[in-house]
């Protein structure tokens, strides 16, 4: 009795700001501790099962708010984005524009010097053989008087030179005397002929490396 008297007694001292946060103090610790079945309080939030989906979280860059269970870890990594819409390589026109130019192979095929140059050449030193200037100096093919000599060509593709890869590996002695033709002819109007035996008196057993200046 004594105890009611006394709590009695101190409420009514209180002003009525300091009984209204009281109040509120008390509301909010029975919520959290509350386990009625038709009441939702922090810990029924806290305790429901979660769905949520994640991987869409991850696709919108929510990596920092993703929650993963002990079999999401588990499994499988799989891609951010879906590339399940991708065109497989049978398909992929960019696959087709590559085999129309290569022929159907991975390597050159062709022996016209023309469609050799225009294909492995033309990149660099531009499709008349004028030649440019950008990352590096391409020299022009041209109107250049070193493209008289056949074997000066034909050494530079079997071996490379400077920034140029060599092309010991991509092209057989027929095609480099296609494409040396090409050079010598039509890009410079040189009567010279160029056969593949020209090529073989060049061609030797050990390719350099990848770098040109090996």
């Amino acid at each position: 009795m004594n105890t009611i008297i006394m709590k009695i007694t101190i409420m009514k001292s209180m002003t009525p700001k300091m009984l209204m946060i009281m109040l509120l103090s008390s509301s909010a610790l029975l919520g959290c501790s509350q386990k009625a079945g038709d009441v939702e309080t922090i810990a029924s939030k806290h305790d429901a099962e979660q769905t949520v989906d994640y991987q869409a979280s991850r696709n919108t860059g929510s990596w920092g708010a993703v929650y993963m269970s002990r079999d999401e870890l588990k499994a499988q990594p799989i891609n951010v984005v879906d590339d399940s819409s991708l065109p497989n390589m049978e398909n992929d026109p960019i696959i087709s524009e590559w085999e129309a130019k290569f022929e159907g192979s991975n390597a050159f095929i062709t022996t016209d010097g023309k469609k050799l140059y225009h294909d492995s050449c033309a990149g660099c030193h531009m499709h008349k053989g004028e030649g440019a200037y950008g990352a590096g100096y391409y020299p022009p093919l041209a109107n250049n008087s070193k493209m008289q000599s056949k074997y000066y060509i034909i050494n530079i593709l079997i071996n490379g030179f400077r920034g140029m890869p060599s092309f010991h590996m991509m092209m057989n002695d027929a095609q480099m005397a296609a494409v040396t033709q090409y050079v010598v002819s039509d890009l410079n109007g040189y009567t010279d002929t160029v056969t593949a035996e020209d090529v073989a008196k060049l061609r030797h057993a050990n390719p350099p490396g990848y770098d040109p200046s090996e």
